[in-house]
Order: structure tokens, then C-alpha cells, then sequence
């Protein structure tokens, strides 16, 4: 249960900071709304690809804001799913390793024919 609310949680941070930087750049750049969801998405996830650079003073001081912030959310979050990630490997290791340690009937037993009830016996 902790877990569902540690991603639902994470996923609406992520929302909330692509929808503000969006929102942000639209007011502060008046840029179209798929240019400012554009240039919050290249920006968050630094790749840069330098085709919209803010032009006003706010904008240039909103951008580092928005990288320091966002970076630092963007990584929690990649960390996040990695460690969740990693878990469910590790429960399918454990599955498996479980599975290996069971006694089972091996598929080819050999067997001593004088143990078995069908031989006559004088």
C-alpha cells in the first residue's frame, strides 16, 4: 500500500511541475502552450536542444528555478523506479530460488530391483 501512494505520489509531483513549468513559460514567454510544454520537457530532462530560449529576464530566472527544482524531482523520481525496479527483481530471484530448493520427485530415479515387491522372492 505504501508503495502504490510512493508512486501515485511521485507521478502527480511530476504532473504538477511539467503542468507549472508550462503554464510558467506560456505567461512569462507567451509561448504557444505546446512550445512551453515543449521547452519544459527538453528542459527537465536535460536534453537542451537550444530551439526555444527564453528571451525575458523573468524567463531566464524562472529556467534556473525551474532546472534546480525540477532536476531534483526528475531524479527522485528516476530513483524511485529503479528501486522498484531492482525489488521486483529481486522477488523473482527469490521466487526462483525458492523453487530450486523444493525436494521433488527427480523425472529419472534409479532404483534397485530387489527393493521392489514384484520380484518373487524364494
Amino acid at each position: 500500500m505504501i508503495t502504490r501512494f510512493r508512486v501515485a505520489t511521485l507521478i502527480f509531483t511530476l504532473v504538477m511541475i511539467i503542468a507549472s513549468g508550462t503554464v510558467f513559460f506560456r505567461w512569462a514567454e507567451g509561448w504557444s502552450w505546446l512550445d512551453a510544454y515543449f521547452f519544459t520537457v527538453v528542459t527537465l530532462s536535460t536534453v537542451g536542444y537550444g530551439s526555444l530560449v527564453p528571451a525575458t529576464a523573468l524567463g531566464k530566472i524562472g529556467t534556473t528555478v525551474f532546472i534546480i527544482l525540477g532536476l531534483g524531482v526528475f531524479a527522485v523520481a528516476i530513483q524511485q523506479f529503479g528501486v522498484f525496479a531492482m525489488r521486483k527483481r529481486e522477488e523473482h530471484v527469490e521466487w526462483l530460488i525458492g523453487r530450486l530448493e523444493k525436494p521433488s520427485k527427480p523425472a529419472n530415479a534409479d532404483t534397485n530391483p530387489s527393493d521392489s515387491d514384484t520380484v518373487n522372492k524364494p
